[in-house]
């Protein structure tokens, strides 16, 4: 995770290729109060329809 970003949105950069995406916390991750600082290592599923968007699964 690069950067945390107004309305729990946060900026991640892909390992693969680089690229960025602004992902916001699954509904499960939610629940469970989870806060993620600078330099977290995240799973995170891109949107289909939007490769700049996604959601956060989990916390690796």
């Amino acid at each position: 995770m690069e950067d945390v970003l107004p309305s729990q949105l946060y900026l991640l950069r892909l390992e693969g290729d680089g690229g960025t995406v602004r992902a916001h916390l699954s509904a499960e991750m939610r629940m469970h109060n989870v806060r993620l600082l600078p330099g977290t290592r995240v799973e995170v599923e891109v949107s289909p329809f939007d490769p700049s968007r996604g959601r956060i699964l989990d916390v690796v």
